[in-house]
């Protein structure tokens, strides 16, 4: 799926639920609930949960919940995104010049 059509599908889908009617500020909250959610997946399969109360998880399973976790991020930093009529070709060519002119100007110091 290009960039543009995975864009097209999570405005259109959110939309649907009316979960596009929320404004940036509220937004910007599930962002970093998912951000949090997404920390814990990936503490679960780096260092592990330590909880007597939860079952050791399988890796398949810790994977699975590491790319749903970063696929709610991702919708919400889409929905974010349109909310400011900005792409994700805008954004990955602002950072990616941003990086490539950071560090470049350290290799040549």
């Amino acid at each position: 799926m290009q960039t543009n059509e995975m864009e097209k599908w999570i405005k259109d889908f959110y939309k649907k639920r009316n979960w596009a009617e929320y404004g940036p500020f509220i937004r910007l909250g599930f962002l970093m609930e998912e951000t949090g959610e997404l920390a814990r997946a990936v503490r679960a399969i780096e260092i592990g949960r330590d909880r007597p109360d939860e079952q050791k998880q399988k890796s398949a399973e810790l994977k699975r919940e590491l790319v749903e976790e970063m696929g709610d991020v991702l919708g919400n930093l889409l929905i974010l995104a349109d909310l400011y009529d900005v792409t994700v070709e805008e954004i990955f060519s602002s950072h990616q010049q941003k990086l490539t002119k950071r560090f470049s100007e350290l290799k040549s110091t």
